[in-house]
């Protein structure tokens, strides 16, 4: 099974690797390759992830490991799904090297499959688990078509330019689904912790960095759809966003534990 796993990364790294040059050297047969290999590495992933819940006996969403990997598979899906609407490389420019990093981060973590927290017996889990993924997967690649957008523009790309009109137009449209799923998650959550803790809301870490993004992406929508912000402004949020995104994934189980911490999550 892990076998797996690590050719699953591997594929997903040979993939951004050729992505990247056929983006740069304008080599459309290089780009095909490339999803082609990114196809592959997500069927290893699907198939890995499908394997581990069998062999748990659940969803396997339920540790650090488990949610970085659903975190990195969710990527993927929404890539290819973005890619077969748009026919535009930059969204599989933006997927790939996503995946690969979100899947690099999940190799460290410890790999073990282990019964099930009680706290997490219930049936707002796959919602709450699920739309978490989803949603960290959807500001990971308005991140990516964030920094992609910088970059076409440091190289001297109009910001009037088509493409870079629908660049930016698709991140904030990717951003609103994942605004959407956060929400999703924050409610689901208070609802189960209510089941689980007695509490609605407890102010436990993982909560208010949760709560925290969420106002950061909201403040991203106010200044899309009242002020008019576009472009190089809203790319750089993106981007921002994003490292608050991480910091509540990863950044919160390290430095600041708490009641989500005990089950990885």
């Amino acid at each position: 099974m892990e076998i797996c796993f690590f050719a699953a990364l591997m594929v997903y790294f040979a993939a951004s690797v050729l992505q990247f040059i056929g983006s740069a050297l304008k080599k459309d047969g290089l780009n095909k390759i490339a999803r082609v290999a990114f196809g592959l590495g997500f069927l290893l992933h699907t198939g890995y992830t499908v394997w581990r819940g069998f062999t748990a006996g659940r969803l396997p969403l339920a540790n650090q490991f488990e949610f970085a990997s659903g975190f990195a598979w969710a990527i993927a899906v929404l890539g290819f799904f973005l890619y077969w609407k748009l026919r535009q490389e930059w969204v599989m420019t933006a997927a790939m090297p996503m995946a690969f990093l979100i899947l690099s981060y999940a190799a460290f973590q410890p790999m073990q499959i282990k019964d099930i927290m009680p706290a997490l017996r219930s049936t707002w889990f796959a919602l709450h688990i699920g739309s978490a993924a989803f949603s960290y997967a959807a500001f990971a690649i308005s991140a990516g078509l964030g920094v992609g957008y910088l970059v076409q523009l440091k190289k001297g790309k109009n910001a009037d330019d088509p493409r870079m009109k629908q660049m930016d137009y698709m991140g904030y449209r990717i951003i609103c689904l994942g605004f959407l799923l956060l929400t999703v998650v924050i409610f689901s959550g208070a609802i189960w912790a209510e089941q689980a803790w007695s509490s609605w809301w407890s102010w436990d870490p993982k909560e208010t960095w949760a709560l925290i993004t969420w106002i950061f992406y909201a403040i991203y929508l106010h200044q899309r759809l009242r002020l008019k912000w576009q472009g190089k402004r809203m790319a750089w949020l993106a981007v921002i966003a994003f490292v608050l995104v991480i910091f509540t994934f990863a950044g919160v189980n390290l430095l600041l534990p708490g009641l989500h911490s005990y089950a990885g999550i």
